[in-house]
């Protein structure tokens, strides 16, 4: 990857990577899948699709709409469950440049620890706790809820060695106090944000976009959300490192949520219109440090300037 004048290397607790952009979860498939389409020598890492213990068929169509500048969306975490997931992709894992992060889900604790084992062994470098997905059937967030997603780290920590990064929502009423349970359980770092809360409808049917009617929402209009976010946890768990996620679309974009505190940033919608979006926002970032005279990505980690 070139690297031009600047370090672009940055460290999510233990975890070192060579590029402040990861790829989100559910926007590039299994990873391995998305190679072809994608270009993820310039990421630092690739988070594939949320996995759960046994098979889940996912949500009847309608189930993904546009919404203006953003994205609907109640897939409801389709996939193969961890069994299979593990013989198709573990295999091809490292035919990938850019380490693959692995998610896990589940309607309990224990589910989430039982795929959490099985990512370690398919040979993931870390694990992502998807505490956050707003389209289960029963509408449920381990995210809104400082216990449940306590317990749901603490059991995927028992069951792994890996780096841990548990996946937040910004539908918390309090997020800091979600956070700061994740962090005691055991989790490395936080992800700020998934989708919010979002609905829709057709003029000319009459009907919602989306057949559960409500979904996640995502696109650019979920930065400023996700950025609040991010700078509150900053604020209050100033040693709880912070992955950004949410309407990133440019370098810009990029430095914006590393000004507020996060360590690196994730690239999620965007690949829907862009697959190859990761190079183009390294070199608009590269542009900017370079003009700027910063030399690391650290010197803009938590560097907003005050009042």
């Amino acid at each position: 990857m070139k690297r031009a004048t600047v370090e672009l290397k940055t460290a999510l607790g233990p975890v070192t990577i060579r590029s402040p952009i990861v790829a989100a979860s559910g926007t590039v498939g299994s990873v391995v899948d998305f190679a072809g389409a994608g270009d993820f020598s310039v990421y630092g890492a690739a988070v594939a699709k949320s996995v759960s213990s046994d098979p889940w068929p996912g949500r009847d169509a309608p189930r993904l709409s546009s919404s203006g500048e953003g994205m609907l969306n109640a897939i409801g975490i389709q996939n193969p469950g961890i069994e299979e997931w593990t013989r198709q992709v573990g295999p091809r894992i490292g035919n990938v440049p850019a380490p693959i992060w692995g998610s896990t889900v589940g309607h309990d604790a224990a589910g989430f620890a039982e795929v959490a084992t099985g990512l370690d062994s398919a040979g993931v470098a870390a694990v992502e706790v998807n505490l956050s997905c707003p389209n289960l059937d029963d509408g449920h967030l381990f995210a809104l809820d400082p216990k449940a997603s306590s317990e749901v780290v603490a059991a995927v920590r028992s069951a792994t060695d890996l780096p841990i990064g548990a996946k937040l929502s910004p539908n918390a009423v309090d997020i800091v106090e979600i956070a700061a349970a994740v962090q005691e359980a055991g989790a490395d770092w936080v992800v700020l944000t998934n989708t919010v809360w979002g609905a829709g409808f057709d003029v000319k049917t009459r009907r919602p976009k989306l057949r559960s009617v409500v979904g996640g929402y995502s696109g650019a209009p979920m930065k400023a959300i996700a950025m609040r976010c991010v700078w509150e946890v900053a604020q209050a768990l100033p040693e709880l490192p912070i992955l950004g996620c949410g309407g990133v679309q440019s370098g810009e974009d990029v430095v914006e949520y590393l000004l507020a505190g996060a360590s690196a940033v994730a690239i999620g919608t965007a690949h829907f219109a862009e697959p190859r979006i990761g190079r183009r926002v390294i070199k608009q970032l590269e542009t900017y440090m370079t003009r700027n005279g910063i030399a690391t990505i650290e010197e803009l980690v938590g560097a907003a300037e005050p009042w």
